[in-house]
């Protein structure tokens, strides 16, 4: 309906007065496709769900096998594996000390060298120099492990034998290193975006007080994104708990119960990766001997995750 006013402009006179245009409307298909929409994305949760309990059951079914012939007691306190050997031992021990010495000298590496990055990228670096290195970063993060690997055995195991001329082929030393090259960008791209989470309020109250750009990055903002940087730690450490194909290639296939980072060792996941190469038969002890180990490790990543949760409540800040 239309009207004309005093001044002779015509104005539009709503047909009723609850009436609502058409496009904001509630209409039967837009409410279908919403609730489809959310039925989807719940799908996709429920897949990581499943896919998570998938994982979980046949861990525990498999080792419920293997436990049922070797006793708890005996793989937690044996100090050889030799599950090739003609009267086989299943003492996890070796594996868990190659797995811990060499994510230890990753972590050695990777944790200073993250961290300085980060401040770095986030406190002092123009927008044109953050903006080519971070893609350089991301890119290092991008390299296929086996590539490392292979970095560490032809390229820094050699240059450490030139200090070291004693040092083996295969060693976790070389392999730890490159580990830790290889975590960096989780570290330092985690503990970057927690410190530029970190409110401009604070860094200019700081500078006010006459605080100087690096006493402020260490005083008050590394402080303040703690709870973050400390998850990039925790993540590093995960990562490092589980890397295969670098500490597969580089540090040796030998179970030697030893926390010394000069000696060839073997870790959980290079053992669980030679026995998928077909080496122990399908069903066998020695085969169901992989998923007590993945269960080991599942463990300790479980634990980490846990306490990467208590660090995030401990220290979390809300501004």
């Amino acid at each position: 309906m239309q009207e004309t006013n005093s001044g002779g402009a015509a104005a539009l006179v709503p047909h009723g007065p609850l009436s609502v245009s058409d496009r904001l409307a509630k209409k039967a298909l837009r409410h279908f496709k919403e609730r489809l929409i959310e039925l989807l994305l719940l799908g996709a949760a429920f897949v990581s769900v499943l896919t998570t309990v998938g994982i979980i059951w046949v861990l525990v079914s498999e080792s419920v096998n293997f436990f049922g012939t070797v006793s708890i007691w005996s793989f937690l306190t044996d100090t050889m594996w030799t599950p090739l050997f003609a009267e086989p031992r299943y003492g996890i021990l070796p594996l868990l000390a190659g797995t811990l010495t060499t994510s230890a000298v990753a972590l050695i590496v990777a944790i200073p060298l993250g961290t300085t990055i980060a401040i770095y990228l986030s406190e002092f670096a123009r927008p044109t120099v953050r903006e080519l290195v971070k893609p350089f970063l991301e890119l290092l993060g991008g390299i296929p492990t086996i590539v490392y690997g292979y970095f560490a055995l032809m390229v820094v195991i050699p240059m450490l034998q030139l200090l070291m001329p004693e040092l083996s082929g295969f060693n976790m030393l070389g392999a730890g290193i490159v580990m830790g090259i290889a975590i960096i960008p989780y570290v330092s791209s985690l503990a970057e975006d927690a410190m530029r989470a970190v409110p401009m309020s604070m860094r200019e109250g700081s500078y006010a007080m006459g605080a100087t750009r690096l006493q402020t990055a260490f005083r008050v903002v590394f402080p303040a994104a703690l709870s973050g940087i400390l998850s990039a730690y925790i993540l590093g450490i995960s990562r490092a708990v589980g890397e295969t194909m670098i500490v597969a290639v580089a540090a040796g296939m030998q179970p030697n119960f030893t926390v010394n980072p000069l000696e060839p060792a073997q870790t959980i996941s290079a053992y669980i990766v030679q026995v998928a190469l077909g080496d122990l038969p399908h069903g066998s002890i020695g085969y169901q001997s992989i998923f007590a180990a993945g269960l080991s490790l599942m463990l300790m990543t479980l634990a980490l995750n846990l306490v990467g949760h208590v660090v995030r409540r401990r220290y979390r800040e809300a501004y």
